[in-house]
């Protein structure tokens, strides 16, 4: 006759996804805070660290060595919130999985209450929203940072129909079936990765809002910028689009269009300057102030997580030259053939543009900003 085996840890049932970057001060508190407030709960930290500089993962390391209560992954060459938090769903095995940041401005008292209503079987995604009428975020938000977060929400209810009053939380709880299923078609990059699930799931989730408290940042590396609502708008056209166009390459592709406006008004504005016979010579500053700003843009925007830093930017600029160069002679060569055959000269010039762009996007992503430490 066997033994009975002696009881084992009790089966997780919600595992915290904490995306990290430079916040290795946080990592203590933030675990003594989620112990005290989950107190009943079988849970689990697990700490998804984009290598940190100042040692974020091995603080979560030896905390691990102690309590079995938390985890951590360390990532290499891979940078980005939405990223981070996609791969710590995949990791846990609990039914559901939390998100929470790690710069202590969530307040992690209201996971039970998140838990309980998921358990009870009904939603199955609680929002902790910080706008809902009881809700406060005075303390935690700057009103440049209210009013971006209030326009961000306004598009996506336009946008998706959805009535959600806080999409752009970055807290929240969902059974992990769901993030499983979808993971494939959500984006790794940006910051909003609620806003991903939303767009994905749409009708079938059952969603439930929770007010708190937004609590004013204590260290750590803002996530909140204009670049948020730049990610956003890319998601809402990957999600338009079937995903078929990337959110990143929507980004490239308005800034590609900017750039086309740039050039223009500085091409005017030295041809009212110089005469129209300058026009080589002010075609040329035109064509290298473009390329230099959606060089500055990009780097700071759609390749925020891998952008070049100081005097490296200057190799960035000429690596991102001779990717242009390319893509101006593939436009050139396609437009032309395209117009001896169709003789359409709107048809000819847009392929040749469409040719260019996409030839800019995939060889900047691959060799410009590549996955690499800044």
């Amino acid at each position: 006759m066997s033994e009975t085996p002696p009881p084992g840890p009790p089966v997780i049932g919600v595992s915290i996804i904490v995306p990290t970057y430079c916040e290795a001060q946080n990592i203590p508190v933030l675990f003594e805070r989620l112990a005290a407030a989950m107190a009943g709960i079988a849970w689990e930290m697990i700490v998804v660290d984009d290598d940190s500089p100042d040692g974020t993962a091995g603080v979560a390391f030896a905390l691990a060595q102690s309590d079995p209560r938390i985890r951590c992954l360390r990532r290499v060459n891979r940078m980005g919130l939405a990223g981070a938090a996609i791969e710590g769903f995949l990791s846990s095995s609990a039914p559901y999985v939390a998100l929470i940041d790690g710069d202590l401005q969530h307040d992690e008292t209201i996971l039970p209450a998140m838990f309980a209503a998921l358990s009870a079987g009904k939603p199955n995604l609680a929002i902790a929203t910080r706008t809902a009428p009881s809700g406060s975020i005075e303390s935690g938000f700057t009103p440049g940072r209210q009013r971006l977060s209030d326009l961000g929400a306004w598009v996506f209810r336009k946008a998706s129909g959805q009535a959600i009053a806080d999409p752009m939380s970055g807290f929240f709880m969902i059974r992990r079936e769901i993030v499983a299923r979808i993971a494939a078609r959500m984006s790794p990059d940006g910051f909003k990765p609620l806003v991903d699930i939303l767009l994905a799931e749409g009708a079938a989730l059952r969603v439930v809002e929770l007010p708190y408290v937004f609590r004013p940042r204590l260290a750590g590396e803002s996530k909140l910028s204009a670049q948020v609502g730049l990610d956003f708008l890319g998601l809402l056209a990957h999600h338009a689009s079937g995903g078929v166009l990337p959110s990143r390459f929507v980004l490239f592709a308005l800034i590609g269009g900017l750039g086309l406006f740039v050039h223009l008004g500085v091409l005017k504005a030295l041809l009212t300057v110089w005469g129209p016979d300058s026009f080589a010579a002010s075609q040329l500053i035109a064509t290298l102030t473009a390329m230099t700003s959606n060089f500055l843009l990009n780097n700071e925007i759609t390749y925020r997580s891998t952008r070049y830093r100081g005097l490296n930017k200057l190799a960035g600029l000429a690596l991102f030259a001779v990717v242009c160069g390319v893509g101006v002679v593939a436009n050139i060569d396609v437009a032309s053939w395209m117009f001896a055959v169709e003789r359409v000269w709107w048809v000819a010039g847009f392929s040749g543009a469409l040719v260019s762009l996409v030839w800019n996007y995939a060889v900047s992503s691959a060799f410009v900003w590549r996955r690499r430490r800044a």
